[in-house]
């Protein structure tokens, strides 16, 4: 686990320049502001079904303009703003939701004609001022939930919007107190060193009354007693979770994670696989080899864990189980 760095603070201020454009309600001054912040051949990822995208003009023309032109009204609301190093890189993350009235059209979802929310995360790495890199998560199935539309099984959890941090200071552009970040990182790590023990030894990490912010189709819980209820069938859904070395692949990992003040984050694509050995989501055993885009941020306090927004890209690894959402509500 890395930490912020006096860097990680010089570019989390270039990234609150960049996303004060979006406070403008004007596309052009998005547009200009994207050219600006990303480099011209900068590797994007964004959730299924774009998938990727190159550059500012990219990041843009593939995602920002269609966005724009379906949600009149369309604004975006930062609740987590971080920053730091990992394996000698540097990122900058932003997790909260685009909201407007959905009136056209959007990736082919058939608008609602009222306010919607979609939940965003984004990971950018930045190199002298520009982003080199990006993992754009999007909380599509989390949409088509709330439309009515979802044509796989319905979650435990609960399944709506979200909140920001309890204590309202996700956006952390003061420098960050590196003893304090330090004391995060490794707090957050040791916890996911235990996630798949058999006696669910993760859960003392966490504070009682917890709270997890789940995917779309995962759904969102309270309290650890909840939470270890979700978690503990989940782990066993999919065996052998890990990297795949042992299996030789390659390609899996966390690209950042980082500790910054009392909050963590961490991002992979794919951060992780597994072979699916149980139902999951309504679909039936595939005993399928799955890839899971993945990305967290958690706030610490007083040595436990308090909150995790988690994002999985859910339409990826619905299709990879062989159900495609968007073409079925299409």
């Amino acid at each position: 686990m890395g930490i912020a760095t006096e860097q990680s603070h010089t570019n989390k201020l270039r990234y609150k320049s960049f996303l004060n454009s979006f406070e403008q309600s004007s596309a052009v001054a998005i547009e200009s502001a994207s050219h600006a912040f990303f480099e011209t051949d900068a590797h994007i990822d964004i959730a299924h079904p774009i998938n990727k995208m190159t550059g500012g003009t990219g990041y843009f023309e593939d995602f920002i303009h269609p966005l724009y032109q379906a949600f009149s009204g369309l604004q975006r609301q930062n609740s987590i703003l971080l920053g730091g190093q990992y394996l000698d890189s540097e990122w900058v993350t932003t997790t909260g939701y685009y909201t407007g009235h959905f009136n056209k059209p959007w990736l082919n979802i058939a608008p609602s004609h009222n306010l919607a929310f979609l939940r965003f995360g984004e990971f950018h790495q930045i190199k002298n001022d520009k982003v080199v890199a990006s993992q754009i998560f999007l909380g599509i199935a989390e949409l088509i939930i709330a439309l009515g539309r979802w044509p796989l099984a319905p979650s435990q959890g609960y399944e709506g919007v979200v909140p920001g941090p309890a204590t309202q200071d996700g956006l952390a552009l003061a420098p960050a107190n590196r003893e304090l970040s330090t004391r995060s990182g490794k707090l957050v790590e040791s916890m996911l060193m235990q996630l798949t023990s058999e006696d669910a030894a993760w859960r003392q990490y966490w504070d009682e009354k917890m709270l997890w912010y789940g995917p779309g189709g995962f759904g969102s819980y309270a309290t650890i007693d909840a939470f270890h209820d979700f978690q503990v069938p989940f782990e066993k859904t999919f065996e052998g979770w890990g990297d795949g070395r042992q299996d030789g692949i390659s390609g899996v990992g966390i690209q950042c994670k980082s500790g910054d003040g009392n909050y963590a984050f961490l991002s992979g694509w794919p951060a992780i696989t597994g072979i699916q050995r149980q139902p999951f989501m309504g679909i039936d055993t595939t005993n399928t080899r799955i890839y899971l885009r993945d990305c967290d941020w958690w706030r610490c306090q007083n040595g436990k864990i308090m909150e995790n927004w988690c994002m999985v890209d859910t339409l990826h690894l619905a299709k990879q189980l062989g159900r495609d959402v968007i073409e079925e509500i299409g």
